[in-house]
This record gives structure tokens, C-alpha cells and sequence, in this order.
């Protein structure tokens, strides 16, 4: 249960309105220490590259090399952070990080630091964040109220660019002033306070009526949730694109200090302390931004404007002209990612809701990563301003994508659903009893028939990305008003859960499905053991067995 401990310190609709909560209070604070650290290593990384090479590809590749475990492991860790205890996952990868940016820090003292090695240690770190990160996201809505989920998204989107906008100028004095080594350190001790957040906090969950899925059943149900999605396929697909577009200015950050503006480690940390102090601004106004604009237009405009800043960027030879383009360019860069990470956090169900946000992480992380390697060996060939100035063109270029696809509107969280009673069976089944068949017989008026298979199409998706295999609607040719809905799931216990994953809109789809159904009867539904020839194991099915695996309730539903 979620207590308060500041009362009317916000409005409900305010951004601040979820720091009322002390648990995500305590978290966020110690996250944005956290964050801090991060973005100091980061600094440090990025100019010991920049000290022991002057090629752009390899300079681009710190950032590639911190990225890439999230576009690699994601979704295996979204898996296991829906199978498991969150806080108990986000302190693995807390850990791991930890302990990685120890090392790297043991190793630049004795003089031991090289490219592959900071290479090397700079993806261990980005492992154990891509460990961590959709744990911690998921678990979010345990912290806050379903009404402050949206603020909550942003404020920790706020913490990150709160430590992107003074991390970089403090890594940037402490690189100047101890070396890259001192970076290192720092980042290593300020994953401590979050770790020690994550130990105090009492996580009060509801067991789970199934057992957990194994993790590669895990990580294939949750890829074809999100392939049986269309809102949440758009919106990782923007996300891609966007990241890998706009990358080129994280990517070549401390050339664009360097080259373009002829300064050193320390006017980098300026720059970067630029862009995030923008992204802070333009995360304090996501909330106006979402009751302005709709989803589409909102992204279109971040577009637009990022792709001027950008190019104002190339172009600028003064300091001060290119800090405030990139102010700008960090504000709607902030806007356009947090826009997508609230669509992705409000349209997931609960079950599948850390492997959602994974993949949200990997297609930034995919995005930013892949777009830095890419504009790191232009910015080879053809130099850091005319590379910029290719970034931002592409960048203005961008929202026709929005014709092909357009951002869905997403307005509340997703409504998971209480949980149904086994249906009754008398027959006796193992939890690996299977395939099931699942068939469902509807009688629908001729002159509606249309209009019923238009919605089908729509039960379709809700059943394939809950579990279900080998979907299928037929109509007979005898009797015209017959229709026949068939699905599969491999075993009684797939089965189980698919049919305890839909929302509450997903089950009023389906009601509205069955009220097309003609006649006194109700729909009739037949779930049946599938015996392909040679599959058969009887010992397995012993009823005390069946008893022990399956509690079998007599509670029939129309609910398939």
C-alpha cells in the first residue's frame, strides 16, 4: 500500500505530485546520484578516449559500447524482472555496475587503461544498467498512484537530465583537475545510496496464483505481446528512428568542444550541461505539452525544432550561440523520448510490463548507439560540422514518418483485470498437458457479418498477444450464421495464463464480440487436449498428479 508522507505539496495533474510518496521520493533522489555518476563517467570515458586516440569512430564508440547491453539484453531483463522480485533484479545490475566501474577505476590508476579496455569495462557498466533499468521503471507504478504515473515517468526523466545538466560540468572540473581515473571513482560511490534505498525498501507484493514462466518462454511471450501491438510497435519504432537520428549530437559531443569550438574537457562539460539543462525544462513541461498536443503532433514539432537547433549547432562558431541551440535541442529531445516512454508505460498490462519497457530501452539505446556509430565514421570522412549539419536535415526530414507511422493517443494506464477461476474439466491434467484447443462457436446474423469479422480482427491481436497460437475465425457453409473462433496454447498452463492476461478492455472486447451472438443458448465453448499421433503420455496424466499440478474449480465462464 502506497502511504503519504507530504500532504498538498501538488495538485494530482502537478509534475511534482509523486514525490509525495516517500518510497518513490527515496528512490528518485538516490536515482538522481546515481544518474550523476553515470553522466561523470561518462565524461571521463569519453575524454580519456578522446586523450589516447584521435580517430572519431573510436570516440563515438564509448557511447556505443554503454549502450549497446541494453539494445543486446533488454528484453531478457525486462523477462526477468516480470518473473521475478524487481528490487531484488535492480539490485543484481546496481551491483554489477558497481562493481565494473570499481575495476575500471583500479585499473586507470596502475596505468593499465587502454581503448578495448575502456571499451570493455564502459559495456560491463551499461550491462549492469541494462540489468536495472527495467526493473526499476516497472516497479514505478508500485510507488505512485495510477494518477501520477505519467508525472512519475517524467520526473525520473527529470533526474537523469538534472544530472546531465551539472554531471557534465563536474565531471568535466574533475577530469580537468584529478584525471579521468577520479571520474571513475566518483560513479562507482554514488551507486551506493541507491543501493541502500533498494535494501530498506519494504516491497509488499501479491504472490502470483501461476508459477512463473520459464525465461526464454518469458522473452518469447513478451516479443509477441509487442509484434501483436500495433500502439506499442509504432511507438518503439519512432523511438528507434528518433535515437538514431538525433545521436549525433551526444555522439560527437567532445569533438564538436574540441574541433568546432577549439576548447577542452572542461567547455565539453559545459556543452553537455547544455543539452541537459534543456532536457530538464523540457521535462517540466511534459504535462503541458500532453494536454496541448496530441501524441503525433507533439513529435512532429520536437522534430522540427531539434532539427534547426542541430543545425544552428554546425554551423556556430561562438560558445555561447551553440550552448543555447543545444539547450533548446535537449529540451525537445527530452520531450519527444518521454513522450514515448509514458505511451509505452500507460499501454502495457502489469504481466508484461518490464518487457515492455525494456524494449523501450533497447530502441533508444539501439537507436543512440547504432546512429553514433553511423555518424561517428561520417564524422570521419566528412567532418564533425558537416556531419551535424546531415543530422539535422535528416532530422527536419523525419516527421513523414509520421504518414506511415503515426503516434497513437494513450491517455490512462492500462486496466488490469481480476483474475478468473479455472474453468471446469473433467479430465485429468498435468500443468504440461497439452496443446489445448480452445474453439468458440458464435451464431451472428447474416446482415452483421461484416461488422463481426472487422471485430474479430481485433479479438485476434488481444488473443495472440496474450499467449494464444494458430488464431482462426471460420464461417459455415451450411449454416451461414455459424461462426467458428479457434486458438491454441501449447500447454494447460499456457493456456491459464492467457486467459487471465487480458485488461479489463481487452475482456470488454471480447463481451462485445459475444453480444453479436444470436439466440436463447450462450456462446458455446469447447476447450480440448489435442493427441497428435506419438504424443500421448498417460502415466502423465494420473488425476493425483493432475491434482498436485492443477487445482481444478468448478467455475465454467464464458470467458474463453
Amino acid at each position: 500500500m502506497i502511504k503519504t508522507s507530504l500532504a498538498g505539496i501538488a495538485t494530482p495533474d502537478s509534475i511534482v505530485a509523486p514525490l509525495r510518496f516517500s518510497v518513490f521520493r527515496r528512490i528518485w533522489v538516490a536515482g538522481l546520484l546515481s544518474n550523476l555518476g553515470l553522466l561523470i563517467q561518462g565524461v571521463g570515458a569519453a575524454w580519456a578516449m578522446t586523450l589516447m586516440t584521435s580517430s572519431a569512430d573510436m570516440v563515438a564508440l564509448v557511447q556505443t559500447a554503454a549502450l549497446m547491453p541494453t539494445l543486446l539484453i533488454s528484453i531478457a531483463a525486462g523477462a526477468i524482472a516480470d518473473m521475478h522480485d524487481r528490487r531484488i533484479v535492480a539490485l543484481v545490475g546496481l551491483t554489477i555496475s558497481l562493481m565494473s566501474a570499481a575495476t575500471l577505476s583500479v585499473l586507470a590508476s596502475i596505468g593499465l587503461l587502454s581503448p578495448y579496455i575502456l571499451l570493455g569495462f564502459s559495456f560491463l557498466i551499461g550491462t549492469g544498467m541494462a540489468l536495472f533499468q527495467p526493473a526499476w521503471q516497472a516497479s514505478v507504478n508500485e510507488q505512485v498512484p495510477p494518477e501520477t504515473l505519467p508525472q512519475a515517468v517524467a520526473l525520473n526523466g527529470i533526474s537523469f537530465n538534472i544530472a546531465r545538466s551539472f554531471g557534465p560540468a563536474i565531471g568535466g572540473v574533475i577530469v580537468a583537475a584529478a584525471g579521468a581515473m577520479a571520474s571513475f571513482v566518483v560513479n562507482a560511490l554514488l551507486y551506493i545510496p541507491l543501493i541502500v534505498v533498494l535494501l530498506l525498501w519494504k516491497r509488499t507484493v501479491e504472490p502470483p496464483r501461476l508459477p512463473p514462466e520459464r525465461l526464454t518462454r518469458a522473452i518469447v511471450s513478451g516479443v509477441r505481446y509487442i509484434v501483436h501491438s500495433p500502439n506499442l510497435r509504432t511507438i518503439l519504432s519512432r523511438t528507434l528512428l528518433f535515437g538514431m537520428i538525433g545521436s549525433a549530437v551526444p555522439a560527437l559531443m567532445p569533438l564538436l568542444a574540441r574541433d568546432l569550438l577549439g576548447g577542452g574537457a572542461r567547455l565539453y562539460g559545459i556543452m553537455l550541461g547544455a543539452f541537459g539543462l534543456g532536457a530538464v525544462i523540457g521535462a517540466l513541461n511534459i504535462s503541458t505539452v500532453r494536454r496541448t498536443f496530441a501524441a503525433e503532433t507533439a513529435v512532429r514539432i520536437c522534430s522540427f525544432i531539434m532539427g534547426a537547433s542541430v543545425i544552428v549547432t554546425a554551423l556556430s562558431p561562438w560558445s555561447i550561440l551553440t550552448a543555447c541551440a543545444l539547450v533548446i535541442a535537449g529540451a525537445v529531445w527530452m520531450l519527444a523520448i518521454a513522450l514515448c516512454n509514458i505511451g509505452v508505460q500507460l499501454s502495457a498490462p502489469r504481466w508484461v510490463a518490464g518487457r515492455a519497457l525494456a524494449a523501450f530501452q533497447a530502441s533508444i539505446a539501439g537507436g543512440v548507439a547504432l546512429g553514433s556509430w553511423i555518424w561517428g565514421h561520417v564524422a570521419d570522412g566528412a567532418g564533425v560540422g558537416e556531419t551535424l549539419l546531415l543530422s539535422g536535415g535528416v532530422m527536419l526530414a523525419s516527421p513523414l514518418i509520421g504518414f506511415w507511422l503515426t503516434m497513437p493517443t494513450v491517455g490512462t494506464p492500462s486496466d488490469d483485470a481480476e483474475a478468473l477461476a479455472d474453468p471446469e474439466v473433467h479430465l485429468a491434467l498435468t500443468a504440461r498437458s497439452g496443446p489445448v484447443v480452445i474453439e468458440i462457436e458464435y451464431r451472428v446474423d447474416q446482415a452483421r457479418a461484416r461488422e463481426f469479422h472487422n471485430l474479430m480482427q481485433q479479438v485476434q491481436l488481444s488473443r495472440q498477444r496474450n499467449g494464444a497460437y494458430n488464431w482462426s475465425i471460420a464461417r459455415d457453409i451450411a449454416d451461414p450464421e455459424l461462426w467458428t473462433e479457434r486458438y491454441q496454447c501449447p500447454t494447460w498452463l499456457d493456456y491459464l495464463r492467457q486467459r487471465n492476461r487480458p485488461t479489463q478492455s481487452e475482456r470488454a472486447l471480447t463481451q462485445s464480440a459475444q453480444e453479436f451472438h444470436l439466440g436463447p443458448e450462450p456462446v458455446r465453448i469447447r476447450r480440448m487436449l489435442e493427441r497428435p499421433f506419438g504424443s500421448v503420455r498417460w502415466k502423465d496424466e494420473t488425476p493425483d498428479r493432475a491434482a498436485k499440478d492443477v487445482p481444478i474449480q468448478a467455475d465454467p465462464t464464458s470467458t474463453a
